[in-house]
């Protein structure tokens, strides 16, 4: 993908030249040229952390060099970082520093820093990825669907899993697909789900979605779970798609498929990923 770097990189520096204003993440995904669905997965898995952190993070650290240097008022410093009151502020403040924003004013008082980042990408090795590009009909799921925040979306999904298997849903939903449809750009639906049948009444508390026709790159993973998943995920954002000539990413989904039952051995599960792409 022609200029993805750099397009990260211009997504970063807009957050630092807005860094005192609101900022959605539909404006800040802009800047890379995908969606605000797509974005934030790829920055949490390029950077370690999510949007939302690292904006809290640098207007912290950018808070705590203005108290200690030029004596601001943290009632000020409060309202141009984007907190309500002095005690939200006063209570992020603390745990970012581990002072007060008081205390950050005196002499010699210890900081932490969160400098901006710089995205730079490195080829590591002539390592292989198997991939295939497929075009998939139109075709509908049903399952049991909830609501999650991209910022605790990677703790809280395999929660989900577990409850559904706990209590008993595993024997209505198998669960062969874990679908994320965006939702408004910050928060999205999860479905475990599994093909739906028409002629098949759709179970109690759960939902059918339609997933579009279109184009998918595909990609295998082996190996016990979840582990294999996000090694597979991470390569997908870090390695595949900024080197990918003939494809963009496009759409507001995309899918985990599972494939096999639990094995008895972890190492022999198979699954895969499916991200919905379309020619350049």
């Amino acid at each position: 993908m022609n200029g993805w770097t750099e397009g990260i990189q211009s997504a970063v520096q807009y957050i630092e030249d807005n860094i005192t204003e609101e900022l959605l993440i539909e404006d800040i995904a802009a800047k890379a040229y995908v969606s605000a669905f797509h974005f934030q997965r790829i920055f949490g898995v390029l950077c370690g952390f999510t949007v939302g952190e690292y904006i809290r993070c640098r207007r912290l650290a950018l808070a705590g060099q203005e108290l200690s240097a030029q004596g601001a008022k943290v009632i000020d410093t409060a309202l141009k970082y984007g907190y309500d009151s002095p005690d939200s502020f006063t209570r992020a403040f603390t745990k970012f520093h581990g002072i007060s924003p008081s205390a950050a004013k005196e002499k010699g008082a210890m900081l932490k820093a969160f400098a901006p980042l710089r995205i730079k990408l490195t080829l590591e090795g002539g390592t292989m990825m198997e991939y295939k590009i497929v075009e998939k009909a139109a075709f509908t799921v049903v399952g049991k669907a909830r609501s999650f925040n991209t910022e605790t979306s990677y703790s809280e999904i395999p929660k989900f899993w577990n409850e559904h298997y706990q209590t008993g849903g595993g024997e209505v939903i198998k669960g062969m697909f874990g679908a994320c449809m965006d939702s408004d750009g910050t928060n999205f639906e999860y479905l475990i789900a599994d093909c739906y049948m028409p002629w098949n009444d759709i179970p109690e508390g759960c939902v059918t979605r339609t997933i579009p026709a279109g184009t998918w790159a595909v990609f295998p993973c082996r190996g016990a779970l979840p582990k294999a998943l996000q090694d597979v995920n991470t390569k997908i954002w870090s390695e595949w798609l900024p080197n990918c000539k003939e494809y963009k990413l496009t759409g507001n989904y995309n899918i985990e498929v599972y494939l096999t039952p639990p094995q008895p051995n972890p190492d022999d599960t198979y699954s895969e990923i499916w991200v919905p792409v379309e020619k350049l």
